[in-house]
């Protein structure tokens, strides 16, 4: 499992995928990510910093991923990256939230004592898609509504299910309410969820310029980011 990298393509920086506790949904019907969860935390701790340890600040931004929300993450470990911060002149912060999370961002942002970016997993603004086949919990019904707490969407295409009138509004939303924005092409886990390929060859053909827009990140593979396995 890599768990360290760096990103120097679009909105460079360092990036750490870290050991969470359990996610407070954990039901989304496409995600095994959550098998990286744990419950013990002395384990999590010690495995978390040595991760930390490999943050060099040379960019001064950086990006702490994990198998849940920020907010599952150890306490102990949010010090040890308040620390990293301090220590290697962090100025900006990439953390990612569910959205029933989204009251108490500004937390961690008082905690943390540096602009934090937030990402959140829509996976598609179209409604019944999202809590009717995957699951997501997340209520809200406009895209206004997200961006009012959240900074940068991560979506998903080529789910079978979806279909090409569904991505073409993502992306158009992503564009209109957005500043930044992740793409994610679904692999095939261990879910009943399954990819539709001949609609990921659709994606990838017409939204190909996506590819030079600084301000949208297109993960083709879930591990284009340098960390997971």
């Amino acid at each position: 499992m890599d768990r360290y990298s760096k990103i120097t393509n679009k909105n460079i920086r360092e990036i750490v995928l870290l050991k969470a506790f359990p996610c407070a949904w954990g039901k989304c019907a496409f995600c095994d990510y959550i098998d990286d969860n744990s419950r013990d935390e002395k384990a999590m701790v010690a495995l978390n910093k040595s991760v930390l340890d490999n943050i060099t600040g040379e960019f001064g931004v950086l990006e702490v991923i994990d198998s849940a929300s920020c907010f599952e993450l150890p306490k102990q470990t949010l010090n040890d990256i308040k620390t990293v911060i301090t220590e290697k002149n962090i100025r900006r912060l990439f953390f990612e939230s569910h959205w029933i999370y989204r009251k108490r961002l500004d937390e961690m942002r008082n905690f943390m004592g540096i602009p934090i970016t937030y990402k959140i997993g829509v996976e598609t603004f179209d409604n019944d898609f999202r809590e009717k086949v995957l699951n997501k919990h997340a209520d809200f019904t406009k895209p206004e509504e997200v961006a009012a707490y959240f900074d940068s969407p991560c979506l998903m295409v080529g789910i079978k299910g979806q279909t090409k009138e569904m991505i073409d509004r993502d992306m158009d939303i992503l564009k209109r309410y957005f500043k930044l924005g992740t793409v994610n092409v679904y692999t095939n886990n261990t879910t009943p969820v399954k990819r539709d390929e001949a609609l990921v060859q659709w994606f990838l053909e017409k939204y190909a310029w996506l590819k030079d827009d600084p301000a949208v990140e297109v993960l083709v593979e879930n591990t284009d980011f340098g960390v997971g396995d």
